[in-house]
C-alpha cells in the first residue's frame, strides 16, 4: 500500500481526519500533526510535511482553512511543488503539467465530499513529462532545503 504524508493546523483538524479516513481504504497515511483542534500554526505543520516530503519522497496532503496560507508555506522548501486545488480538474492538472508532490486544500472553502474527489482526481494523475520536464526543473531546486 502507497504511503502517503499528511498534516493539518487546527482550522483543518475535521476536515484532515474525513479526508484520511477516506484516503485510508487505498492509502497508508503517515499522519504529522496536528492531533486536535486547538490553535496551532500552519507554517509549522507546513514544514513538517515539506522536510518529510523532502528526506523520503512521497506523496503529501496539507489543510489548512483556506489551503493559501499553508500552500504559501510548503512552497518555499526546495523540492517541494504544493499545488492549492480547488477543484479536481485543477488537482489534475497540477500533477500532469506541474508534478506537483503536494496537495493544499481549504478545509473551510470545501466539502469533505469535494476534498476526497480532489484526492481522487490527484492521485490519479501522472505527470506527463515532456514539455512540462524543463519548466519544473527550472524551479525545483529553489527554495529552502531543510
Amino acid at each position: 500500500m502507497q504511503e502517503i504524508y499528511m498534516a493539518c493546523d487546527h482550522a483543518a483538524f475535521e476536515g484532515k481526519e474525513a479526508l484520511k479516513k477516506y484516503l485510508s481504504n487505498n492509502f497508508e497515511v503517515i499522519d504529522l500533526g496536528t492531533d486536535s483542534p486547538e490553535r496551532c500554526d500552519y507554517p509549522d505543520y507546513a514544514a513538517k510535511l515539506a522536510k518529510a516530503v523532502q528526506d523520503e519522497p512521497k506523496l503529501g496532503i496539507l489543510l489548512c482553512g483556506s489551503g493559501i496560507g499553508i500552500s504559501m508555506a510548503a512552497n518555499r522548501y526546495s523540492g517541494i511543488r504544493a499545488a492549492l486545488c480547488r477543484t479536481p480538474n485543477e488537482a489534475e492538472l497540477s500533477r500532469q503539467h506541474n508534478d506537483a508532490n503536494v496537495l493544499c486544500l481549504g478545509a473551510r472553502i470545501n466539502s469533505d465530499d469535494e476534498l476526497a474527489a480532489i484526492a481522487d482526481a490527484w492521485f490519479s494523475a501522472r505527470f506527463e513529462e515532456g514539455r512540462h520536464t524543463g519548466r519544473v526543473a527550472k524551479f525545483n531546486d529553489l527554495g529552502e532545503k531543510a
